[in-house]
């Protein structure tokens, strides 16, 4: 009986296993696929889904007529301060950022975005859904939460791609910062994991933000899926003697 060899996902952990360990190094090129075959014990169509799937994962990189190479790229360094902008943090760091719409609904504020937007159970309030990317790796995916009576056109101008500051501006909130962040982890879904290109049942950064208006009032709420093998969060404090006049806004 002919032997099957270790599945893709084996060759895909070892492979994980050894880039983390550092026995792969970075920039380091892998062997040709009849090497790796053998060196894995795995069948060539399960070495090239095992690869596939590590460079989806921001884990090698292909050149073509080169080879593949373990990637270098380090974490996304995503800073969190009082004015946190997903736009302005990435190009920082050098990379494009994006978005995509996954959903946009309106609901009834449960107990607990009710309680962050500082409004009655079961008032209006947009849900909108969307997955971020660095550099077309997807990094994000979560839902922002906003008072539908505040901002009654909130989701027609996040479909014509306006920024929420850009939006906030519009009903004259020129300026806003972030008033509470929590952060934990647990194990990503399914359907999570299928968003940010996981493994499904790895462990994913949960990010839950309130956002204020000048005047302290809330004016967003949100819950982040984020990758958190391709993330680390910096949390900085604000130069309290900076004028409000000086500061720099998003734009």
């Amino acid at each position: 009986m002919r032997r099957q060899g270790k599945s893709w996902e084996d060759v895909r952990d070892q492979i994980s296993q050894e880039i983390t360990a550092e026995h792969l190094a970075p920039d380091a090129r892998l062997p040709s696929e009849p090497d790796l075959c053998v060196l894995y014990n795995t069948r060539r169509h399960s070495l090239r889904r095992a690869l596939a799937a590590l460079v989806a994962e921001g884990k090698l990189r292909v050149e073509q007529g080169r080879g593949t190479f373990v990637e270098r790229a380090p974490l996304l360094n995503y800073v969190i301060g009082s004015r946190t902008r997903f736009r302005e943090n990435l190009m920082a760091q050098g990379l494009t950022a994006s978005g995509q719409a996954l959903s946009e609904l309106q609901i009834s504020a449960s107990a607990r975005i009710a309680a962050a937007l500082r409004l009655p159970v079961g008032a209006p309030v947009f849900a909108i859904s969307r997955r971020g990317f660095a550099n077309e790796l997807p990094i994000s995916v979560g839902w922002a939460y906003h008072d539908a009576l505040r901002f009654p056109e909130m989701l027609e101008r996040r479909r014509a791609n306006v920024s929420v500051t850009e939006v906030y501006r519009a009903y004259g909130i020129a300026d806003y910062r972030r008033l509470r962040t929590t952060i934990f982890t647990r194990l990503a879904t399914e359907h999570e994991a299928g968003l940010l290109m996981l493994r499904s049942g790895q462990s994913v950064m949960i990010v839950q933000k309130t956002d204020v208006d000048p005047a302290g009032n809330p004016i967003g709420f949100s819950e982040a899926v984020w990758a958190g093998d391709r993330v680390q969060f910096t949390f900085e404090n604000d130069q309290p003697s900076v004028r409000a006049d000086e500061r720099s806004h998003d734009v």
